[in-house]
């Protein structure tokens, strides 16, 4: 259950998140309460699910190696296999859809040699093929939306 102060959390630090040496208690003084309760709300908000990662989103390529990849999983094996490609540090997200590439997620890291790892990595753990789709053009798309009215 989220009180007004969570979904403020969540709504106004989707973008804009504070440059400063203690980032949380800049956080905690736009929301009028104190750094560690800012600590303490993500962390179990992480928790239940409502946030993913908190954390820096640079332009590809600019810091590190990144890339697309998915994967048709068997349904019946798709929560496991999600839970085993979000279990690696390089993977930043993972999402279903509704095609034959069901299982789509971002990689990650400080080298191109090591998203390629991570890859076969998951394709050696889970028995299934990755298949990448590598940047070609890039487009800037804003994530950020309203979460509450």
């Amino acid at each position: 259950m989220m009180d007004e102060l969570d979904r403020r959390l969540l709504d106004e630090f989707q973008r804009g998140f504070p440059l400063d040496p203690r980032p949380y208690a800049a956080m905690a003084d736009r929301l009028g309460c104190t750094e560690g309760e800012v600590l303490e709300r993500l962390s179990r908000l992480k928790g239940q699910g409502a946030v993913a990662r908190v954390g820096a989103t640079f332009r590809p390529h600019r810091v590190g190696s990144s890339t697309l990849a998915a994967m048709a999983v068997p349904e019946e094996r798709l929560e496991g296999v999600a839970a085993l490609v979000d279990g690696f540090e390089e993977v930043n997200h993972n999402y279903q859809r509704a095609h034959r590439l069901n299982l789509w997620f971002v990689v990650t890291a400080p080298t191109r040699e090591r998203v390629e790892g991570v890859m076969v990595a998951i394709s050696r753990a889970t028995g299934l093929e990755v298949q990448e789709f590598p940047l070609v053009r890039a487009h800037r798309l804003d994530l950020g939306f309203p979460l509450w009215n």
